[in-house]
């Protein structure tokens, strides 16, 4: 029993010493390794803060890595070929090529990465063709298209294939046309009937001056 758990641990020191080994040629290569956490083994590999001088050589380290959990390749000068390095990385759950020469070829090699959640190809030269060899990766949930050469068809194709997959490309939908509400018709004014204006009065000292009493009136008949 001893004996042969002195094997099993010399196994693991020795599987633990080989994968340090590969992460220190990763570094060596100008990625930046980044454990996610104590108690995640996984990864997380980038490129992108030395992107103007990352080509397809650097990213041969990472063929043989197994618990990869992120790629940045940001930037970078990586082209299709150079995407055959990380054609076999099954843990791989989020890639960044946004802002390179990515095109249809380089997706080719992307179909057999089953657990990839996150695809970024801002700025890419992928067409709808190269759509196609997205449509095997079932667990995908985000993928950026903006700037890239695809077509609102091709984009419509793929998410008929995947359905629950959230696809930012860009696109904008044409706003439905408003109609510019009519001015209101004012009711026709009533005219006013013209008020009459009252009989215009006279002072009592007037009148009494006017009507002359039945007196006088009298006596001036006698004289005539």
């Amino acid at each position: 029993m001893i004996f042969r758990l002195a094997i099993i641990a010399t196994v693991l020191l020795a599987t633990i010493s080989q994968v340090h080994a590969q992460y220190d040629d990763v570094k060596k290569q100008g990625g930046r390794v980044l454990p996610l956490s104590q108690a995640d083994d996984r990864v997380e590999i980038s490129y992108h803060l030395s992107s103007d001088e990352i080509t397809d050589a650097n990213l041969q380290p990472l063929a043989g890595l197994e618990k990869v959990y992120a790629i940045n390749l940001r930037g970078t000068k990586v082209t299709n070929a150079g995407l055959a390095s990380i054609s076999k990385l099954e843990s791989l759950t989020r890639l960044h090529l946004e802002k390179t020469d990515i095109g249809d070829e380089g997706l080719t090699h992307l179909s057999g990465l089953k657990n990839l959640e996150y695809l970024n190809l801002y700025a890419t030269k992928v067409t709808d063709a190269g759509l196609a060899s997205l449509e095997s990766l079932t667990k995908l949930k985000k993928l950026y298209l903006w700037e890239s050469g695809v077509t609102k068809a091709g984009v419509e194709k793929l998410q008929a294939a995947l359905p629950e997959l959230e696809i930012i490309a860009g696109f904008e939908e044409p706003k439905p046309a408003v109609e510019e509400p009519k001015p209101e018709e004012k009711p026709a004014e009533e005219k006013k009937p013209e008020e009459k204006k009252p009989a215009e009065v006279k002072p009592a000292e007037e009148k009494k001056a006017e009507e002359k009493p039945a007196e006088e009136k009298k006596a001036e008949e006698k004289k005539e």
